[in-house]
């Protein structure tokens, strides 16, 4: 009988997050389906957005650094109209245009040239990041707007999926401390009809692809759910904990 405090696995999990759940809460859940003892995910998405979430078990925990450096690959969509305050489909509506935009895609690509190679971008208030020891989102949420200095990032591609109406899709590929809906935001001011992002998918981490991954319910279902872990021997080249011994890496 497996102890109720897990058993000591190390491997990697690529899970598809789905909709609805923090990335925390879908960890814990993959974490109990495999019985792992010691977990940890790396790059956190807002329980809107689904995709690729990164879960290390054990000594794989030790990647987690390495993989929030990696650049990130997202499909995003973007509707024009509307601009919040959080500068995504959970934020209050601060700014709207006078009338439903109907962006064409010829109008996109041109805003999309200034956003692509490495450019300045401001952190939005909701966000974790640090001030005085106190995240932003609190001082956002009692209405306090404290300036912060841009941040340069890259944006190694940025393409259109879709553009019809007052929505489109944009493949982006950028550099870790992108916000893409800070993106999404800065894209609507630029076509002047405000913006704010309405769904994201994480496709991409570094080596990773979303479709090596498996879904939450898919994993649960499966008899032998640890068969799904990526062993660390078999993670690849530069990302294998020094701990690791040889005789593990040819197993």
């Amino acid at each position: 009988m497996a102890s109720r405090r897990g058993q000591m696995l190390d491997g990697v999990l690529l899970l598809d997050k789905p909709e609805g759940l923090s990335s925390n809460h879908a960890l814990q859940r993959a974490k109990r389906t495999v019985d792992a003892r010691k977990a940890g995910h790396t790059g956190t998405l807002d329980p809107f957005a689904t995709g690729l979430l990164i879960c290390c078990f054990g000594r794989a925990t030790k990647i987690s650094a390495a993989m929030l450096e990696a650049d990130k690959v997202y499909d995003a969509t973007i509707t024009f109209g509307e601009e919040t305050d959080s500068g995504d489909l959970t934020g209050h509506i601060v700014a709207r245009f006078e009338q439903t935009p109907a962006v064409t895609t010829t109008q996109l690509e041109d805003v999309l040239v200034s956003f692509r190679g490495e450019i300045q971008q401001i952190p939005p208030m909701v966000s974790a990041l640090k001030r005085d020891g106190k995240p932003l989102y609190e001082y956002a949420r009692q209405g306090i707007e404290l300036e912060r200095p841009p941040r340069q990032i890259t944006i190694h591609a940025l393409d259109v999926l879709s553009c019809e109406g007052n929505q489109a899709r944009v493949r982006v590929h950028c550099s870790k401390g992108t916000y893409v809906r800070t993106l999404a935001q800065d894209i609507g001011r630029h076509l002047g009809c405000f913006g704010h992002l309405s769904a994201l998918r994480r496709t991409a981490i570094g080596p990773f692809s979303i479709e090596q991954a498996i879904g939450l319910e898919a994993l649960q279902a499966m008899p032998a759910p640890q068969s799904a872990l990526i062993p660390l021997h078999a993670l690849p080249d530069g990302l294998r904990p020094a701990s690791v011994t040889t005789e593990e890496n040819i197993l």
